[in-house]
């Protein structure tokens, strides 16, 4: 076990840590006015897999900096997804109105719509842990649920590079933050004794971080073919208006 002190400063940094990591990103999306490269989807699985962490903790109660990293986590991706629908390409699918997904699923057009279906889970959510809270099983299900959802975080980020060949618009500094802040996360559980499912679902999430440092090294980071295409119009409608 760690001492007093440094264990309380590791649970500080568990909590406020990994939330500061997008901060970068947003600065980025802001400056460039342009959300490219950035996967959207990682907000919806930081969403939905923190607010069931929190429903975790009613009938776990693990570390309580762990339930204040959920909290934090959430305000900052409803931030982030504000900036990146604000900032969203003209070739995004909910612009274009060419979404592939059933019910056009978190490529919806107006941030409300993102609010709303949030809302709405965490209703639904709320119904469920009233009728099966006293279940033990329940508990374990929703907790493996919840870790499960998180440990994909970096795939949506994974396809999308895969997709551009490149990590375009993808900040350097957000992909650190999660090998760093991943790495911290997982020895963490292990030193504090967290319970099973935060253990089993940091190590595979490190493992998806270090292929996207592969695909950074392999990929790069320039424009894809779509983003120059896009400067490219714009620059002649900037011609034919003069």
């Amino acid at each position: 076990m760690l001492p007093p002190w440094l264990s309380a400063v590791a649970s500080v940094g568990m909590a406020v840590g990994p939330p500061l990591v997008y901060a970068d990103q947003a600065v980025s999306i802001v400056r460039k006015k342009d959300s490219t490269g950035f996967s959207r989807d990682v907000c919806a699985i930081l969403l939905l897999a923190n607010i069931t962490r929190c429903f975790f903790w009613l009938g776990t109660r693990f570390e309580f900096a762990l339930l204040i990293q959920s909290i934090l986590m959430i305000l900052a991706q409803l931030a982030l997804l504000y900036i990146c629908i604000r900032y969203r390409p003209r070739s995004s699918p909910d612009m274009c109105g060419e979404s592939g997904r059933p019910f056009a699923f978190w490529q919806w057009p107006s941030y409300a719509q993102y609010i709303e279906f949030l809302a709405g889970f965490i209703l639904i959510s709320a119904i469920a842990y009233l009728i099966f809270g006293r279940s033990d099983v329940y508990i374990s299900i929703i907790g493996f649920v919840a870790l499960g959802m998180e440990s994909m975080l970096p795939v949506p980020q994974f396809i999308s590079n895969f997709k551009q060949k490149s990590l375009y618009g993808f900040r350097a500094s957000t992909l650190i933050g999660w090998v760093g802040g991943d790495s911290f996360k997982a020895a963490y559980f292990f030193v504090q004794g967290s319970p099973l499912q935060f253990k089993v679902c940091a190590l595979f999430q490190l493992s998806v971080d270090f292929i996207i440092v592969m695909q950074r090294l392999y990929y790069g980071n320039a424009p894809p073919q779509s983003t120059l295409l896009e400067q490219e119009d714009l620059e002649q409608a900037l011609a034919l208006a003069e």
